[in-house]
């Protein structure tokens, strides 16, 4: 692979990781979905191209982590994101490796609205209304509880007695969105963030001035496994008073194009921004199974997205941790898809040159749904002068310098804008998790306190919050704690913490597994580093080039008492085994089997792989079975393994 093209998806996977934290867990969109789904379609024709996906790509996961504000809430079943498709045809050819994949005989699809709002997860027990929590990263979401109980059409008991999970969208009707506009001090821009953000406000007061609505679509968890089917649990949801809309079933992939032809979004009370297809039959679902990302017996189809003409009046550049400038259009003010449009993203300065923008330029947009549009193209006979570079970061006024298609600024230290999204990565969840500084909080610090680096803020006293007009006693103590908390982190969220390029999350776990301490792999040379797994000559330059460049940081953040702590993988009867679990268990969930194989030291995977030691069955296993037997992997029962691990 060229560096070029490794440089081109290392960039793709950076801005699609920020538009993903921005638009999931800030609720600050920085680009419409349109955007973003081009450049995740970019993506994984390199990936494809390539043969070799990057450690943090967002194709991996499912994007998106809790915002600190409320608490964590861990689904009972994993959620998932849906692959996509934009043509009929791409459709088509989902439907036929659907229908091979079972053997060439007829399936049943079902087709629903694809709902543009924020998904949400309703958990009873024994009738009760318990919780309710959004989608989060798939695994834990937030728990909006308090907001969700002011949602009338959410039910606070229904007839089941186990415990249910009942997944659907909260939205804001566009009646709901245009009453509320006409006395809001503050009008909404559209019905979705006008639904995420009433949902995720602190005070439910604000959710009830919203009027939201719940529309639900299937049964996530269901405790006595009775459902087997989409028809069953959209059925489920009605018999117990859940709000649902029509469900279309037909094993005629034709009928379904000519019902998506159909769908007249202007006639409706609410956004859809596609339509969503999946396989009916829970058992054939199972065999068909999952990638890390999505599910194979489901797809969306996305509707065009908008497209309109306005002028550029100006471009403007932002700085981002890395010192990267990112230009950002100014525009006339164009209302497209019920938003009124002022500014629209740029690539960098090569995008500005290929797509010939300048002063003046009349400039076609692309927005679905969403805040900031991309600029497709401009109109060369319009506009007047070329748009240059700048020679100087807009932020602190040092010098940049063109590295590859970006530039960056010089000046590392002196620069507020980059020194304080630097901190903010460091102090986030996933990384040293101090709660209570938010960016707004980071630049009071820079300012007014003098914290420059990580290792300043845990020299902060009492004294020093206290001197801030936002500080209080009991806000201060709990900032104090935080940072005291902090210090004993495990080594893989340290790893993180530190922002060495290239490395993220994942990645981090990796290397901590591996040297055990920053010390060892810092010592690591470029040679090593690139033998290991997801790990590439550039990113290993870039690990050996980050300790170079900061002698001092990993020190200085130990004599501040931070003491990271490598986590001993567990020990057990699975010591060395690489896992897969398919079928239905009798006695527990797959998930349940697949947390006492971890304790008992295994390695749990998704799917067969040459790697694959090991393949437990319960009934009605699929396609996974038939791989681990054709490839001559150790296949179990579920008694067997139980009897193993108990043993």
């Amino acid at each position: 692979m060229t560096t070029e093209l490794r440089d081109k998806m290392r960039e793709l996977v950076r801005k699609l990781n920020d538009y993903a934290y921005r638009y999931y867990v800030l609720d600050d969109p920085a680009v419409t979905d349109d955007v973003y789904d081009r450049l995740y379609d970019e993506l994984l024709s390199c990936e494809k191209e390539t043969g070799e996906v990057l450690h943090d790509s967002p194709t991996k996961r499912v994007g998106g982590e809790p915002v600190a504000a409320f608490e964590p809430h861990t689904h009972i079943a994993r959620l998932y994101s849906l692959d996509k498709c934009r043509s009929f045809d791409e459709l088509r050819e989902w439907a036929g490796k659907i229908v091979a994949a079972n053997g060439g005989n007829k399936v049943t699809f079902t087709l629903e609205y694809k709902l543009d709002g924020l998904t949400l997860v309703v958990t009873y027990n024994k009738g009760l209304f318990l919780c309710a929590s959004t989608r989060g990263n798939g695994v834990t979401g937030e728990d909006v509880t308090a907001q969700a109980r002011t949602i009338k059409s959410i039910p606070m008991r229904i007839a089941f007695d186990g415990v249910a999970e009942a997944k659907g969208e909260c939205i804001m009707r566009r009646s709901a969105f245009r009453k509320y506009n006409e006395t809001a001090e503050e009008p909404l821009k559209n019905p979705r963030n006008g639904a995420a953000g009433a949902l995720r406000n602190l005070d439910p007061k604000v959710t009830a001035k919203r009027n939201l609505d719940m529309i639900f679509y299937d049964v996530n968890y269901i405790s006595d496994n009775s459902i087997d089917s989409q028809r069953h649990g959209v059925e489920w949801l009605k018999n117990n008073k859940f709000k649902t809309e029509k469900l279309i079933v037909t094993s005629d992939i034709e009928q379904i194009i000519s019902e998506i032809q159909a769908v007249d979004r202007d006639s409706l009370d609410f956004d859809i921004d596609g339509m969503v297809i999946k396989v009916d039959d829970y058992a054939l679902r199972e065999s068909l199974g999952y990638t890390d990302k999505f599910p194979r017996w489901a797809i969306a189809y996305k509707f065009e997205a908008e497209e309109t003409t306005t002028t550029v009046r100006d471009v403007i550049w932002q700085v981002g941790r890395t010192g990267k400038l990112t230009p950002l259009a100014l525009l006339d003010p164009v209302e497209l898809c019920g938003a009124t449009v002022r500014r629209a993203t740029l690539n960098n300065y090569g995008d500005i040159v290929r797509k010939k923008v300048r002063i003046g330029s009349t400039v076609f947009i692309r927005r679905s749904n969403d805040v900031i549009p991309e600029i497709l193209s401009a109109d060369p006979q319009t506009g007047s002068g070329e748009l240059l570079p700048p020679k100087f970061c807009p932020d602190c006024g040092a010098p940049v310098e063109m590295r590859g298609a970006n530039l960056y600024c010089t000046n590392p230290e002196g620069c507020r804008t980059r020194t304080i999204a630097v901190l903010s990565h460091f102090v986030s969840k996933d990384c040293m998790d101090i709660d209570g500084l938010s960016t707004n909080t980071l630049g009071k610090f820079h300012d007014c306190l003098g914290v420059r680096t990580p290792p300043d803020i845990y020299g902060l006293t009492r004294d020093d919050l206290l001197s801030l007009e936002a500080f209080k006693d009991k806000k201060a103590d709990k900032l104090i704690e935080s940072i005291e908390k902090s210090k004993h982190v495990s080594l893989s969220a340290y790893i993180n913490a530190l922002g060495i390029p290239g490395v993220g999350k994942k990645l981090a776990a990796d290397l901590a597994a591996k040297y055990g301490s920053t010390e060892k792999l810092s010592a690591a040379s470029a040679e090593e580093l690139a033998a290991i797994d997801d790990i590439g000559e550039i990113t290993a330059e870039d690990i050996v080039k980050f300790f170079k460049d900061n002698p001092d940081l990993d020190r200085r953040l130990k004599e501040c008492g931070v003491s990271p702590q490598a986590v001993a993988k567990k020990e057990g009867v699975l010591s060395g085994e690489r896992i897969v679990f398919t079928g239905k268990l009798e006695h527990m969930t797959r998930q349940q089997a697949a947390n006492i194989a971890a304790d008992q030291g295994a390695e749990v995977q998704s799917s067969v792989t040459a790697k694959t030691t090991l393949v437990v069955a319960g009934e009605d296993a699929g396609s996974k079975l038939d791989k681990a037997r054709s490839a001559g992997i150790r296949i179990m029962g579920e008694s067997e393994f139980l009897s193993l691990v108990n043993a």
